[in-house]
């Protein structure tokens, strides 16, 4: 669709225009990229289809249309807010049926009209219009033949400069006497905007148009004329060697023209900003010599890029700017609660921090490492850390990073040389002092490429990281004020010497009071947001979010919890989108509906109604668990045999059990000869996921005493220890998360070292209620708390 302007023609025998009568009404023909002038006579291609209707209509009827330019050339479709409110009535004289299968009609503008009211859009525009008066001149008055006569030289000129203006015009140009003509053919033909020929057609006076006139053609010579000069500066006689001499001086003098050379230009850029930057003495005389070394460089050289790239670099660091701290610790407090339910033990420590960095103003900043499951919040607390002191928050990933480089970048004489990511980063937070988490620090691996672990110990010492090298920079780079904070989930696979560096906080897993808590203030908020639903649409009570904890998650995070509310809000969601009727208060017995079937049961805890079956506690990555420890004996030759996918640890642990009762046989009342003539088996179920640890030592000798001695177990009673060959029970970790697991499973009872008392007294009381914990310092303690004193009535005879 579209009426394209082609060359245009003239007509020198002008008539009346003014006497032409003009109906009431009549049909708009949309022009882009041209207006038409009174008297002017020039062709047009038809495109659009309801164009083709309004010119094959008009020309049979009266042949008289209007013509009103569109605001903007790309519009296809017009609407009558796109077209001007002036525009031209014109007669169309013939319709041509191009080869191509176009159509091109032969129009002459007539009257200048005014639209009143465009009351018709389909099939096409039709308005009612009223004509506009034209302010003619008086032809005697010298002022205006001076004006007629600078339009005729200006012309000339134009045409004489090898404008592009058809040769048809040139001629119509040399023949033209009347002057109105004169004007409106200029302003149909000139070299000017589409914008500027309307706001030339909309002016009244003849004079007035012709003096805007001058104005353009002034501008379109003086473009001519520099052209002609610049071609002049460089003209000469010349060769084939000569052209590309001639291409490089042409482009030198329009540069020159413009404003100078860009390369140059650039560097002078970079010198402004270097005026503004902060950096010390030192670092401003590198940035110079390196600066100077670029402007030296010849731009099609391969190192003019590497070196452009590093003195930008070295602009875009902020050195030596960092952001106003709010220490405001009223605010941090609100911040950190408000995000985070629980985790006091962390958020204390973090109050410390800036409640000294406050005080002291410029602490170096020791490494914290929040370690502990997944889904307990530990990088989001970086994002509440920045948040409450106002500062920039960057995040780095180093799951899997093997390349020393990624850290220390490369040097600059590798092609793709690039900065590590810890500058990186620090470019992108635009400061010297944001809070940066390292995240998932635990997982770093090496290969040919480097140690990043070993890397990393420059970023993460607070004495040595005011001088952090970075091998692209080749500077050495204060990071000093940053404020690190690495996660990790396991510290056993953690670089000694980075765990060393770093100080350890750790952030074990959540109480279910404490997992109803966030669920109700940040989960379920928002999912419910997340998929378009109201806070009236889900409504669910506490008994049916522990409901979910129990049956359906077993994390210590909330993670998994996370997901479940996702998916309850998917399934709401849907009835809402069908408009079914549904429950909105969720219950415990609409949460199959919604959930499904249960994936857990909440008493994981299966008794101990055998001899030989033990519970233990373990913890793992995701937190902590319960672990059973069957064993069975039979007639034999004393052979121990272990299953259940143990690890190395867990088996010396069952074979050290077993070496103390053959030891201490008669101080628990077990005949040594039973020993050597009855086989034991030890099993840890579910041998499909691998187990492994220095926590159940106890637990492998309760189970081997319990089958030899035949007295049962304790009902509802666990137990976590390692063991040595003289008896002594030894502390074993994640104390908290185990306590979590047993609470979770049930277990009223917990055996534990006596050196592990400490790690319950650093517990508040909420975690601990309805638990009674038993200290014990060697296997006979542990035995006397965990055994009952009969056997059991089914118990295994070993007379012979």
């Amino acid at each position: 669709m579209g009426e394209d302007y082609i060359p245009i023609i003239a007509d020198g025998n002008e008539a009346d225009l003014a006497a032409v009568p003009m109906p009431d009404a009549l049909p708009i023909l949309p022009l882009r990229n041209t207006v038409l002038f009174p008297g002017v006579v020039m062709p047009i291609t038809v495109g659009r289809k309801k164009s083709l209707e309004l010119i094959r209509e008009a020309y049979a009827d009266n042949r008289l249309i209007g013509t009103i330019a569109q605001k903007e050339g790309k519009i296809e479709d017009p609407t009558k807010e796109d077209m001007y409110q002036v525009g031209t009535m014109a007669e169309i004289l013939k319709i041509l049926e191009m080869p191509d299968g176009s159509t091109s009609v032969v129009i002459q503008g007539k009257r200048r009209f005014k639209v009143l009211d465009i009351f018709q859009e389909d099939p096409y525009f039709r308005a009612l219009v009223v004509p506009t008066p034209e302010d003619l001149p008086d032809t005697h008055s010298r002022e205006f033949d001076a004006v007629i006569s600078t339009l005729k030289e200006l012309a000339g000129k134009i045409v004489a400069g090898g404008a592009d203006i058809p040769a048809e015009a040139q001629f119509a140009l040399k023949n033209i006497e009347n002057s109105t003509f004169l004007i409106n053919f200029l302003c149909n033909n000139s070299n000017v905007t589409c914008d500027e020929r309307q706001e030339l057609l909309e002016l009244d006076s003849i004079r007035s148009r012709g003096g805007k006139l001058i104005t353009h053609l002034v501008k379109e010579v003086q473009v001519i004329e520099l052209k002609q000069d610049i071609q002049n500066k460089v003209k000469t006689d010349m060769d084939q060697q000569q052209r590309e001499y001639l291409l490089h001086q042409q482009m030198k003098t329009i540069q020159d023209e413009l404003g100078g050379n860009p390369l140059e230009q650039e560097i002078e850029e970079f010198r402004v900003r270097a005026d503004e930057k902060q950096w010390s003495k030192e670092i401003a005389e590198i940035f110079y010599k390196e600066l100077d070394k670029l402007q030296r460089l010849n731009p099609a050289a391969g190192e003019y890029s590497v070196q452009s790239g590093y003195v930008e670099m070295l602009l875009d660091l902020p050195w030596g700017e960092c952001s106003e701290d709010n220490f405001n610790m009223d605010h941090a407090e609100e911040v950190l609660d408000a995000d985070h339910y629980g985790l006091e033990k962390v958020k204390d420590r973090i109050l410390e921090h800036l409640a000294v960095l406050k005080l002291k103003g410029d602490m170096k900043s020791p490494i914290l490492c929040l370690y502990g499951p997944p889904g307990v919040g530990k990088t989001s607390l970086g994002k509440s850390i920045a948040k409450s002191l106002d500062r920039e928050y960057v995040r780095m990933s180093l799951g899997g990073l093997h390349d020393e480089s990624e850290i220390r970048g490369h040097r600059r004489t590798y092609i793709g040389a690039m900065p590590g990511r810890i500058i990186q980063n620090i470019k992108k937070a635009g400061t010297s002092n944001p809070v940066f988490i390292l995240d998932e620090i635990d997982k770093i691996s090496n290969d040919f490429h480097g140690d990043p672990a070993s890397a990393l110990l420059e970023v993460l010492d607070p004495e040595q990281n005011a001088t952090f090298h970075d091998n692209y920079l080749d500077i050495d780079y204060d990071l000093s004020k940053v404020m690190f904070i690495a996660t990790a989930n396991s510290l056993s696979s953690l670089h000694p010497a980075l765990r060393d560096r770093m100080e350890l906080i750790d952030v074990s897993g959540y109480l279910v009071e404490e997992k109803i808590e966030i669920a109700k203030r940040h989960l379920l908020p928002r999912q419910i947001e997340n998929h378009g639903l109201n806070t009236e649409d889900v409504l669910i009570d506490d008994k049916a979010i522990e409901a979910i904890i129990d049956r359906y998650t077993r994390e210590s995070g909330v993670r998994l919890l996370d997901k479940m509310m996702a998916k309850l809000c998917r399934r709401i969601a849907k009835k809402v989108a069908f408009g079914n009727e549904y429950n909105k208060a969720v219950s415990v017995d609409d949460l199959k509906e919604y959930l499904g079937t249960s994936v857990y049961t909440k008493e994981l805890y299966e008794g101990n109604e055998y001899a030989g079956v033990v519970t233990g506690l373990a913890w793992t990555a995701v937190g902590g668990e319960i672990l059973y420890i069957e064993t069975s004996i039979n007639k034999g030759n004393g052979k121990l045999t272990l299953t259940g996918n143990l690890g190395e640890v867990m088996k010396e642990s069952a074979m050290i059990a077993m070496q103390y009762l053959r030891a201490h046989a008669e101080e628990f009342d077990i005949d040594p000869k039973i020993l050597d003539k009855w086989n034991v088996h030890v099993h840890v179920p579910e041998g499909a996921i691998p187990k492994d640890g220095p926590s159940a030592g106890i637990t492998m000798a309760t189970a081997l005493a319990s089958s030899f001695t035949q007295r049962k177990v304790k009902k509802n009673i666990a137990m976590t220890g390692e063991i040595t060959l003289r008896g002594k029970v030894l502390p074993v970790g994640g104390i908290k998360e185990k306590i979590l697991a047993a609470k979770r499973s049930g277990v009223k009872e917990i055996i534990l070292s006596e050196d592990n008392k400490k790690d319950i007294e650093d517990i508040k009381e909420l975690y601990i209620q309805g638990l009674k914990f038993h200290y014990v310092r060697n296997i006979s303690d542990v035995l006397s708390v965990a055994l009952l004193k009969s056997k059991v009535d089914n118990a295994i005879s070993f007379k012979e």
